[in-house]
């Protein structure tokens, strides 16, 4: 298991940008919508700090994949649909990482078959 925790993109300048360094990886949803140009000024920043940077983008967004080290495309969509299709790509890298760590994917532990609600 690894520790990853997701902020907003407003947020990256109180506090997560101190943790970045060259052994961080950060993954980003670049994707073109309203706030493309604040997610690309966090890509930049990241980048000066030497992290290593995965993102989503959508499909022919050269800038944002030009900056990234690695990056996924998602075919262009409505901002509404936008995030639905962005969780895939999402899905996938962390069904992969599991895998690679040698994780039983589909057996996470501490998974119990039922909640209780008291």
């Amino acid at each position: 298991y690894i520790h990853a925790e997701g902020y907003p993109a407003a947020e990256m300048k109180h506090g997560p940008i101190a943790l970045v360094d060259e052994n961080l990886p950060v993954v980003f949803i670049a994707t073109k919508d309203a706030y493309h140009e604040k997610i690309v000024s966090n890509i930049q920043e990241i980048k000066a700090r030497k992290g290593k940077i995965i993102s989503v983008v959508t499909k022919g967004d050269t800038v944002s994949e030009n900056l990234s080290d690695d990056f996924m495309e998602i075919p262009e969509a409505d901002e509404i649909i936008a995030p639905l299709i962005s969780v895939v790509p999402l899905q996938l890298l962390s069904y992969y990482i599991g895998v690679e760590l040698g994780l039983d994917v589909d057996k996470p532990r501490n998974l119990a078959k039922s909640v209780t609600v008291e």
